[in-house]
């Protein structure tokens, strides 16, 4: 049976809100499948703004994954903003797909993606504006499983009374085997019902059911264990990897917006993984281990995907894009084969110590010089020991000063407050690190005419990283320290006019801290929140640290907790965590190490250059490093014609 489209209803509603253009589709490179053509159908969600999830890489590359297959089609939901949500509830509109407008609730899969847990709050409105009750319990066989992907994925309990199911690590592979354990189902007459699909995804052991695991407290508010609730469903549940990355080339056809969005640009995947070992990074610590991109197939998709879009500049997208084991050739392949097109290149952070001035001359020379971003994240030599970030002053130091010397104007550097351990005089070094900046600045490049951005963050303890036992700092000491620290700044005659400051309040970390450690009590919180108006929490206009704490308050208090139990309070070694039964490859007792490692101003290696250090993810996850270099150059192609003359037109 067809699925009527809900676009005449909605166009009625265009003319009333703000940038209707984001909710119309048709985008270069968008597909629409008949619906009559599919066995299988996904939604998939980025649940944010269109400006934010349209660029989200994982999304558009699950939507081409799973359009190429036969028999199967994907379309994309992003969140509508309160104007247009208020006119849907008014006027009986359901939450729709931007490709076909047809409603959420018609698809057998409703898959979101977080890359942050503040994006919750949105999945309750979406799920209620499509009709598809806020409770998995409540769901009958007429409603899609609703799935949870994503690095927040990695911790799914917050959410667990909510979604149907969570796949934890690469989604590639794993979004098509869910999809012929669903065909199978629904060819068969969807046996034993909603459970029975479940039930099988379940007993993959790759796809997590909360529903089917039960947890049990202790007295004093700590999880005892989490048990299975039903034979044939694993104790644990491991995370997907991709190991050969040439093997999913995508996306080969990068969507390019209609509106405005954060990034205007087409990016490629240089490698996933990171092994520097950062212990704050729960990205470099869950998506072990580093398997690189070859030169060659990173060169094809490039190629590709600018002649599918037009875009006049190429992300060279990973955690820490530097670290590619061919990243000069790379650099140097792509700038010399988009010379005459005037094609920018781009690494969105540059570890200080994998700088060069060889490769910024190549990432810029189509380009425009932008400013250069680097993040040492400690403020002082002793922090970055604790965090295992191992750059020295000297090396930020002689690397600002060669791009300064280089004709760079504008260095921004990334710090984060709250760290374990941390004091006041550690944060307070910010200023003096920021303040040699400019001095060598002005030194090697003869002018006063330079800047330097600091840029601070709060730290949110992350599961499945060494720091998930750690205290956080409240948001009364982050404000604190961050306040002495621009004064500071502030009270420098000399160099403090060519200093900006940018920093973060300690709320919002509040609030990302209990949602990323949190377990299935905190989901009577999201409600709370979400039926209290709250939406769009990674906004600051939208974001109420008040309406979080209030409703925190209630809906702790009944289980005798409260957001301090979940945040400011550090864990102990036999604790049981909310995530401990996801399996994300790292040894538990291994992070544990490396939390004592932290505390004692101890610092690791790199374990790509090194021997191994046993983290456990090569052995139990049958994968292993992958890196180059392979030898070869960048397509051995001849010169490009300039890309008018070919036909194409911009």
């Amino acid at each position: 049976m067809s699925v009527e489209s809900v676009f005449p209803q909605l166009e009625a509603l265009l003319p009333h809100v703000q940038k209707p253009i984001q909710y119309v589709g048709g985008e270069l490179n968008s597909t629409v499948k008949p619906w009559e053509s599919a066995d299988v159908r996904w939604a998939l969600m980025y649940p944010d703004a269109y400006e934010v999830g349209l660029p989200n890489q994982g999304v558009m590359i699950l939507y081409e994954v799973l359009n190429e297959r036969e028999g199967v089609l994907a379309e994309r939901t992003y969140s509508v903003w309160p104007d247009l949500e208020a006119l849907m509830r008014e006027h009986g509109v359901p939450q729709f797909t931007v490709d076909s407008h047809r409603p959420v609730k018609a698809f057998d899969v409703f898959g979101l993606s977080f890359s942050t847990e503040l994006g919750y709050t949105n999945m309750l409105t979406a799920l209620d504006l499509a009709g598809i009750p806020l409770e998995s319990k409540d769901r009958t066989l007429d409603d899609p499983i609703v799935l949870a992907g994503g690095h927040a994925a990695f911790n799914p309990e917050p959410i667990a009374d909510f979604i149907d199911a969570a796949i934890i690590g690469d989604g590639e592979q794993a979004v098509l085997d869910m999809t012929e354990i669903i065909r199978a189902w629904k060819a068969e007459g969807r046996p034993g019902g909603r459970e029975e699909v479940l039930f099988r995804l379940a007993r993959t052991g790759s796809v997590y059911i909360p529903a089917f695991y039960d947890v049990e407290y202790l007295a004093d508010g700590r999880i005892g264990r989490v048990v299975p609730n039903r034979s044939g469903v694993p104790w644990r549940v491991s995370k997907h990897t991709v190991m050969d990355l040439d093997e999913w080339p995508y996306p080969k056809q990068p969507l390019v917006p209609l509106a405005e969005t954060v990034h205007e640009r087409m990016s490629v995947e240089i490698f996933r993984g990171c092994t520097r070992g950062c212990r704050f990074c729960q990205a470099g610590m869950i998506t072990r281990p580093v398997r690189e991109r070859s030169i060659t197939g990173i060169g094809e998709m490039v190629e590709k995907g600018l002649k599918a879009t037009g875009f006049e500049e190429v992300g060279l997208l990973s955690l820490s894009s530097a670290d590619h084991s061919e990243i000069g050739d790379i650099a140097k392949g792509l700038a010399d084969r988009y010379e005459e097109d005037k094609i920018g290149l781009s690494l969105p952070s540059t570890r200080v110590d994998a700088f060069n001035v060889d490769l910024a001359n190549e990432l810029t020379r189509n380009g425009r010089r932008s400013g250069l971003t680097f993040a040492p994240e400690g403020g002082s030599e002793r922090m970055r020991k604790v965090i295992n970030k191992m750059v020295s002053e000297e090396d930020l130091i002689r690397t600002v000063s060669t791009a300064y010397g280089n004709g760079w104007r504008q260095v921004k550097l990334y710090f984060m407050c709250g760290l374990p351990t941390e004091t006041d005089e550690d944060v307070l070094q910010i200023a003096d690190m920021a303040t040699r900046v400019i001095q060598k600045g002005r030194e090697v490049s003869g002018s006063n005419d330079i800047r330097c951005t600091v840029s601070i963050g709060g730290f949110v303890p992350k599961p499945h990283t060494p720091f998930q036992w750690a205290p956080q700092l409240s948001a009364e000491e982050t404000d604190a320290r961050l306040e002495k620290l621009r004064d500071k700044i502030r009270g420098d005659k000399k160099y403090g006019r060519s200093i900006g400051f940018r920093y973060h309040d300690g709320k919002p970390g509040i609030v990302e801290g209990l949602l990323s450690r949190g377990d299935r009590r905190i989901g009577a919180v999201i409600r709370a929140v979400y039926e209290d108006g709250g939406r769009f929490d990674g906004w600051r206009e939208h974001f109420s640290y008040d309406r979080w704490m209030s409703c925190a308050d209630k809906a702790l208090a009944d289980f005798g907790l409260d957001v301090d139990w979940y945040t400011t309070r550090e864990r102990t070694y036999e604790e049981v965590l909310p995530w401990d039964h996801l399996d994300s490859g790292l040894d538990k007792d291994w992070l544990w190490e490396d939390w004592q490692d932290a505390l004692d101003e101890t610092e690791v290696e790199d374990c790509r250059w090194t021997p191994c250090f046993d983290c456990g993810v090569c052995p139990q996850m049958d994968t292993q490093i992958q890196i180059g270099p392979t030898g070869k150059k960048l397509l051995p192609l001849s010169v490009k014609q300039p890309v008018g003359s070919t036909g194409h037109s911009h």
